[in-house]
C-alpha cells in the first residue's frame, strides 16, 4: 500500500494548483480500476441540507465519468428522488463509502444502485473537508466493481484527504468552464427556490431583505438565461451547477 498510495499523492502535490492536482489526482486513479471522479468545492447552502440545495451548490473542479450520464434521468434519480449521500455530508463525515448509506442488499435501494451501474458505479468512496465560513471541499470516487478493496480505499482515502485539504486552501470554483457563473448568493437562492421556499423565506434564511433576496434570484435567472424560476432551476439541473 505504500507505493500505492505515494504514486496517488505525489502528483497532487506536484501541480501548481488545486485545479490541476484534481485533474493529476484523477488521471493517477484509472490505474486503480476507478470509473468515476468528481471534486467539488463549495459553500454549504444555508438552512437544512437536502439534495437540491446540495447540489444547486456547484462548485465542479473535476469530473470524469460516463459521457452523457451527467443530467440523464438515471443520474437526476440519484440526485433529487434518492440521494442517501445527504446524510454524511450533514454529519460532517469525512470518509465513507456509498453502500454504508445505500446497503446493496437493501432492496429499497435497488434502483439507486441499477440507476448508478448505468454511471458504471457499483461502489464509490466519498472524501470530505470542511473549511471555515462554510466551505466543503468533497471527492466522489467511482469503483465499476463494487468490491472495493480495502488497502485500495485506504489509499485513496488518505491521498484524498490531501487532495480536499488543497481544494479548501483554492478560491471557491463557480461551476463548470463555459456554464453561466453564478455568485455564491445566487446559488444560494436558486438552491431555496428549487426547496420550494418564498422570496420571504429566503430572505429570512440568507438574512437579507426580501428585496435584495428576489435581486439574487432574478440574477440568477438572468445569467442561467431562463424564461421563469422553475426554468432556471432546471437549468442549473442541466448545467451541473
Amino acid at each position: 500500500m505504500p507505493g500505492e498510495m505515494m504514486s496517488l499523492i505525489e502528483p497532487i502535490v506536484a501541480a501548481r494548483d488545486a485545479a490541476q492536482a484534481a485533474r493529476d489526482f484523477s488521471n493517477a486513479t484509472q490505474a486503480l480500476g476507478v470509473s468515476y471522479f468528481q471534486a467539488r468545492h463549495y459553500r454549504r447552502p444555508p438552512g437544512q441540507l437536502t439534495a437540491a440545495r446540495h447540489w444547486a451548490a456547484g462548485g465542479l473542479v473535476e469530473r470524469r465519468c460516463v459521457s452523457g450520464w451527467i443530467g440523464g434521468t438515471s443520474h437526476r434519480y440519484i440526485c433529487f428522488e434518492v440521494n442517501p449521500l445527504v446524510e454524511p455530508i450533514a454529519r460532517g463525515m469525512t470518509r465513507y463509502r456509498f453502500s454504508d448509506f445505500a446497503p446493496r442488499r437493501d432492496r429499497r435501494f435497488g434502483d439507486y444502485w441499477d440507476a448508478m451501474s448505468e454511471g458504471r458505479i457499483g461502489d464509490a468512496l466519498g472524501v470530505t473537508a470542511y473549511g471555515y465560513d462554510g466551505a466543503v471541499a468533497s471527492l466522489h470516487i467511482g469503483f465499476a466493481d463494487p468490491a472495493i478493496e480495502d488497502e485500495t480505499a485506504e489509499a485513496l482515502y488518505v491521498a484524498g484527504a490531501i487532495l480536499t485539504e488543497r481544494l479548501l486552501r483554492a478560491p471557491l470554483a463557480e461551476g463548470e468552464p463555459g456554464t453561466a457563473s453564478l455568485s455564491v448568493r445566487e446559488r444560494d437562492a436558486i438552491g431555496l427556490v428549487a426547496d420550494g421556499k418564498t422570496d420571504w423565506e429566503i430572505a429570512t434564511i440568507m438574512g437579507v431583505a426580501e428585496t435584495t433576496a428576489r435581486f439574487h434570484v432574478d440574477n440568477a435567472r438572468r445569467k442561467l438565461g431562463a424564461v421563469n424560476r422553475a426554468h432556471a432551476v432546471a437549468r442549473l439541473m442541466s448545467l451541473g451547477l
